[in-house]
């Protein structure tokens, strides 16, 4: 096989042509000959055997009287790469999508005690913006981010949740009775979502959608926040919540995936 173009002096040719071997079984080819493996990867019958007996070694392929196939220890490959992300850099990819398609920032917040911290963010430049940053903790109740949580909590959590006092240090411009904050909870268990008015703070609005686990459990929230100056409240529902619903089920399933991801692949 010749040398590869455009590699440094530092390429380990053998390591790549390990790699060409593993990705030479398509799902139509999951067992190969010797003879099917080198045509597909262009390398030497001498130098094929080599690999994929170093291959059988290491437990990543298994040799039958049929041939050659992987086995499931070629997982931990792309495992390792799952396992190394935590969930925030998972959803980073979608919030940058939404932040483009809305022009706003967009923000991952969880639920702690009555409080939301701010987890994840990505944030575009506005003369007049929320000031937040990784770590941030608002009053749960009048954000958009906390309501989609506490409408998640059973009743006997949610009292137990919302008696525990404040660390955020703010008040909240909103401050509603039992009758008005469960009347707006209803409201957003029913339809799925979230809006804030200038609740939080005087100019800030925004609209967010709950991130749910492979459970179905809600396990964070996710924004899109604007000045109430510069967004009108039907702008943010007609426009940015069809997107926002939809990146929050995307981020979402990839957390699902994510919760599937095995610990350990043993080689059978």
């Amino acid at each position: 096989m010749p040398a590869r173009p455009d590699t440094g002096p530092d390429f380990i040719e053998a390591l790549a042509r390990g790699l060409d071997v593993i990705r030479a079984f398509r799902p139509l080819r999951p067992v190969m000959t010797l003879s099917e493996v080198a045509s597909a990867t262009g390398l030497a019958r001498p130098t094929t055997r080599r690999i994929l007996l170093t291959l059988a070694e290491l437990g990543y392929v298994r040799q039958s009287e049929a041939g050659f196939a992987l086995t499931p220890r070629v997982l931990d490959l792309g495992v390792a790469y799952v396992r190394s992300m935590g969930l925030w850099d998972v959803a980073r990819p979608h919030m940058e999508r939404l932040c483009a398609r809305t022009n706003e920032s967009v923000s991952i917040a969880q639920l702690d005690g009555p409080d939301i911290i701010y987890v994840a963010r990505v944030a575009v430049p506005k003369i007049v913006t929320l000031s937040v940053q990784i770590g941030t903790r608002f009053p749960a109740l009048p954000t958009s981010l906390g309501k989609v949580q506490l409408a998640a909590l059973a009743p006997d959590e949610l009292e137990a949740v919302l008696a525990q006092p404040t660390r955020s240090g703010l008040i909240s411009r909103w401050q509603p009775d039992v009758a008005e904050r469960d009347a707006e909870l209803r409201d957003v268990r029913a339809r799925g979502w979230a809006l804030t008015d200038e609740q939080l703070a005087l100019g800030i609005r925004s609209v967010a959608a709950p991130l749910r686990d492979g459970s179905g459990r809600v396990v964070a929230g996710i924004n899109v926040n604007c000045h109430a100056s510069e967004t009108s409240v039907e702008h943010m529902v007609e426009h940015h919540l069809p997107l926002l619903l939809q990146v929050a089920g995307e981020i979402s399933a990839d957390f699902a995936r994510l919760g599937t991801v095995p610990h350990e692949v043993v080689a059978s």
